[in-house]
């Protein structure tokens, strides 16, 4: 299809990532914490802390205390990329976590963690209660996403890793997840705090927690073609390729070509992306080249770097 700038609705998009927070703050505040099973990254390691301090410390504040100096580092690292709908992403799914346990200040009445039919799944069916609360997390985080935002945390570390020394975002993700699942385990354990269930039973919970969400990510930002070509006819070639591979990480192709209007020869230039990173990549075409020509097409599967093989 042939793709034609225009620029979406900002409020719209704000409204979206607002309803995507409060759908992770859900699944994480009423679902997970009283269950004990971490889903990894910022929001683990604050319930490992909630679990430490014997509930002092509410997740939802040590989820935005964890990630004020994160976002930080990032724009002192990665410059623009993580802007305000990044702290506008953390900052509600912060709160709507507290929010939801009535740790808010004025809304204790709230604690939709005590409704009986979350007690009634918390102590006869606990895998359905996990699951819930992965698809909560997944399809929250996907629309988040899906709207240009983050909720900061490990996809901050796992951008200066990648910058830094070359490690794969989803190489470092998983690493920081295994290790905030562990601590979070070790903790349980030491501090009794489910003897109804082992710690390695949750923590073989928490596994399957990030199984199903991280699925439901992909689900709600790929639907069912999970990446688009992109070709490109722009007097500005060089510098559009160039961001491209520096700023993506994503690898590009020069095809010579000769326009038959103008009859004009250049270079024109075609990648594949994911859909997360195409709002990217137009964005920076859109800064280089407003008057670049797009040709923006689905791609039902990629074999080779940097491409996940469709299930």
């Amino acid at each position: 299809m042939i793709f034609k700038f225009i620029h979406r609705n900002v409020i719209v998009d704000y409204i979206f990532i607002i309803i995507g927070a409060a759908i992770m703050g859900l699944g994480i505040g009423v679902f997970l914490v009283d269950a004990k099973v971490v889903p990894g990254g910022v929001s683990g390691l604050s319930m490992a802390v909630h679990y430490l301090t014997d509930g002092k410390l509410s997740v939802g504040l040590m989820v935005w205390i964890f990630n004020v100096p994160l976002y930080l580092w990032g724009l002192k690292e990665l410059g623009k990329t993580f802007g305000v709908r990044t702290f506008f992403g953390f900052t509600f799914n912060s709160f709507f976590i507290d929010f939801f346990r009535g740790d808010i200040p004025g809304f204790s009445f709230v604690r939709l963690q005590d409704s009986q039919t979350i007690r009634d799944l918390m102590q006869h069916d606990f895998l359905f209660l996990v699951i819930i609360g992965a698809a909560l997390l997944g399809v929250g985080l996907g629309i988040v996403f899906k709207f240009n935002a983050t909720t900061a945390g490990s996809d901050i570390v796992a951008a200066i890793m990648q910058k830094r020394f070359g490690i794969k975002p989803g190489q470092a993700i998983m690493s920081i997840d295994f290790f905030v699942i562990a601590l979070a385990g070790l903790i349980i354990d030491l501090k009794n705090l489910s003897p109804d269930r082992p710690a390695l039973s949750l923590t073989l919970y928490a596994l399957l927690l990030l199984l199903v969400s991280s699925r439901l990510v992909d689900v709600i930002i790929d639907g069912f073609d999970y990446a688009r070509s992109v070709m490109i006819i722009s007097e500005k070639h060089n510098a559009i390729s160039t961001a491209i591979m520096n700023e993506l990480s994503r690898g590009a192709t020069a095809i010579k070509s000769r326009g038959l209007y103008k009859n004009i020869e250049r270079e024109v230039i075609v990648t594949v992306v994911t859909l997360k990173e195409l709002s990217r990549v137009i964005s920076i075409i859109n800064e280089i080249d407003p008057d670049a020509f797009v040709i923006i097409n689905n791609v039902h599967e990629v074999l080779g770097e940097g491409f996940r093989r469709r299930i």
